[in-house]
């Protein structure tokens, strides 16, 4: 189930643009937690996506130090 979404690097602020995989979460509850490697600056942005159940995505993007 892949979806793109448009989210702004926690570190640099730049846009960005990302197709990711909500399936690879728990099914069950619909969310999942990626990593993804932001395109300008190359620092890793921490995903968490939920995807209700009409298929709508949600995208919350935070850097390693905002846990």
């Amino acid at each position: 189930m892949l979806h793109e979404v448009d989210i702004h690097c926690p570190y640099c602020g730049e846009p960005l643009q990302l197709l990711v995989d909500a399936s690879e979460g728990d099914a069950s509850e619909g969310d999942a937690r990626l990593v993804e490697d932001c395109h300008v600056c190359c620092r890793p942005i921490e995903l968490q996506l939920h995807v209700d159940t009409d298929g709508t995505v949600s995208v919350l993007a935070s850097t390693d130090n905002d846990a």
